[in-house]
């Protein structure tokens, strides 16, 4: 069964710097809690999006099980959205969709995720025991280190 999650938050910086800060993989680790002990295997010496960008990583998403994710960037939209698209990894179907929407406040940034597990049956389980409050609580956790990197005051 496929899942959406949608999360939106409002950045007080211009579009540049949002842009080049969310679309750096290199910047993923920053905003990931850290008992997912998520590393990016993927070196980049030009940190810009494009796609068909492929992205590896190792991240132990539960019970601290390390497993590889690897992402491809399927959509670019310069300073507006991208796309990544999970080509291996954990989920059955991951598609997260960023969006960035300029402002008087500065950017809302919008997180879209369309997201499926596998096994069936047991991969719903899985979602309302477990993954369900996973993913929010990354969400919760990368909302708060944007609001403390983008929103002090």
């Amino acid at each position: 069964m496929k899942h959406q999650f949608y999360r939106e938050q409002q950045l007080n910086c211009d579009i540049q710097t949002a842009w080049k800060f969310f679309s750096s993989a290199n910047n993923l680790s920053e905003i990931t809690p850290k008992d997912m002990n998520f590393i990016v295997l993927t070196h980049f010496d030009n940190d810009e999006i494009y796609e068909g960008m492929t992205i590896d990583y190792y991240v132990s998403p539960l019970f601290g099980i390390k497993m590889k994710w690897q992402t491809e960037i399927i959509q670019v939209d310069f300073q507006k959205s991208f796309t990544d698209f999970q080509k291996k990894g954990p989920y059955k179907l991951w598609h997260h969709h960023h969006e960035f929407i300029e402002n008087e406040n500065g950017v809302l940034m919008k997180d879209t995720v369309d997201y499926e597990l596998p096994f069936g049956f047991l991969g719903e389980i899985a979602h309302s025991v477990l993954v369900k409050k996973k993913l929010e609580n990354i969400f919760n956790y990368r909302y708060k280190v944007l609001e403390e990197r983008f929103n002090k005051k």
